[in-house]
Parts: C-alpha cells; sequence; structure tokens
C-alpha cells in the first residue's frame, strides 16, 4: 500500500497543470456528406447534382479548415486562421457549416462570452451567457496533442448531438468555437450527424497575461436570441436549405 500511495504522489508531482497558452486546432468537414445531404433538401435539380458529381471528382472529401485557442486566467479567445489559399469548389465553398465565422471571447469566471461573427457583407457582436451544454462524462479516453483526455456527450441547441473530449491537465473549462463547461480544456470535438469534427493537433505551453485574451469590439451589437431571430429571418426564402444553413451560422 505504501508503494503504491507514493508512486501515484510521485506521478501526480511530475504530471504539468496547465493553465495559460496556447492551442491549434484543425476543423474537418466531410464535404460529400454535407453536400448530399444539403441537396436532398432542396430536391432533385440536374444543375446541383452535375456539379455535386464534378466536386467529387476535383476536390478532396474533406475541408479542412486551422484555428487557435488563447487562454489565460480563466479568459479564453477563439480564433480562425485565415487560409493564404484561394477558396476553391465553387459555390459548394459557401456551405454555412463548412466555414469558420467566429471570433469568440469567453469569460470562464463570470460565465459571459462575446462573439464576432462574420456573416457574408454583416459583422455582429453578440454579448451572452456562456452556451448551456449538459454533457454526461463516460470512462472512454483517448490521447489528443499529447494529453489524456475523457469523452462526454450532450445534446446542444436541442437537436445537434455533440462529443467532446476534454483533459483535466488543463484546468480550464473552454474548448474551439463555443463548446464549454467540461472539468478541463475540450481538445476534441465531434458532431457527428453534421459530418465535422475540431480536434487540438498542437498546445504550446507559454506565458500569455492579460493583454493576450481580449473581447473583440467590432460589429453589430445584439445578445443570441436577437441574432438567431435576425438569421431566420434573413433565411426564410432559402426553403428547406434554411434549417442546415442556420446551423452553420449559429454554432
Amino acid at each position: 500500500l505504501f508503494i503504491l500511495l507514493t508512486g501515484n504522489m510521485g506521478y501526480a508531482q511530475n504530471v504539468r497543470f496547465v493553465s495559460e497558452g496556447t492551442i491549434e486546432y484543425e476543423k474537418k468537414v466531410n464535404m460529400f456528406a454535407l453536400i448530399k445531404k444539403n441537396l436532398a433538401n432542396i430536391g432533385e435539380n440536374v444543375f446541383y447534382v452535375q456539379a455535386f458529381e464534378a466536386y467529387k471528382k476535383n476536390q478532396p472529401q474533406f475541408k479542412v479548415l486551422k484555428s487557435k485557442l488563447v487562454f489565460s486566467n480563466n479568459k479564453t479567445l477563439f480564433s480562425p486562421v485565415v487560409s493564404k489559399e484561394a477558396p476553391t469548389g465553387g459555390f459548394f465553398s459557401n456551405e454555412p457549416a463548412a466555414n469558420q465565422y467566429n471570433t469568440i471571447f469567453t469569460d470562464l469566471s463570470a460565465g459571459t462570452t462575446t462573439s464576432q461573427k462574420n456573416v457574408y457583407e454583416e459583422t455582429f457582436l453578440i454579448q451572452d451567457s456562456t452556451r448551456k451544454i449538459t454533457w454526461k462524462i463516460t470512462d472512454e479516453v483517448r490521447e489528443i496533442a499529447g494529453y489524456s483526455c475523457r469523452r462526454a456527450n450532450a445534446i446542444m441547441l436541442d437537436s445537434i448531438y455533440v462529443v467532446a473530449f476534454y483533459t483535466d491537465q488543463i484546468p480550464v473549462s473552454g474548448g474551439p468555437e463555443s463548446f464549454s463547461g467540461l472539468p478541463g480544456m475540450i481538445l476534441g470535438v465531434a458532431l457527428p450527424h453534421e459530418n465535422m469534427t475540431w480536434f487540438a493537433t498542437k498546445v504550446n505551453d507559454v506565458a500569455i497575461g492579460a493583454q493576450g485574451v481580449a473581447a473583440p469590439t467590432k460589429g453589430k451589437a445584439m445578445n443570441f436570441p436577437a441574432f438567431k431571430t435576425f438569421i431566420t429571418s434573413a433565411l426564410k426564402s432559402w426553403g428547406d436549405y434554411a434549417k442546415a444553413a442556420l446551423k452553420g451560422f449559429i454554432l
């Protein structure tokens, strides 16, 4: 018993808990599955079907987008990394779910968030409380970016099934986009029915300081319910496709 206890104490002393730094994420979207699902919503159309066949021949199945999370003093700032490459894929590249619109500042201690959303030609500044997600933690574990992570499941926004992996070696309850609320940093997120994932590729344990995590300030100010109402109204002429587009904008 003494050997077991001293061994565990030695292990705990060697584990470094990270309270500030940066995390690099990759968002992957299964474009073949996403486009096929959206075409089913808008009905048979020869032009779209032919365009989709051409897309499958000339474009990769998975679109990859990069982002970065900076965290310090129980605050986080998530922002997309703008690609230097010209967009490909024609009008399919504009799929809302296949892009990154959000720069999100979260004060985890205060339970508040400030999101700057770029939607087509407009910029919104959405200030609200952090998104409430009721997580169910499981016993499944996996390694992500060198950290042991535990799985948790949830339903958010009434119907979106979420699988997340968090590590308690980074004792900050944040994560990519608006995912938060677990007892450690979220390094992996999968939305199986939405055909997309976010996974950390690198964690940098570096000093950040208060100046490195600041909320965005530009955009048309409103709260989240008002933004959802505005976008829903703007998409009302999009027919059955509007529901899929709305998910992409409000994630």
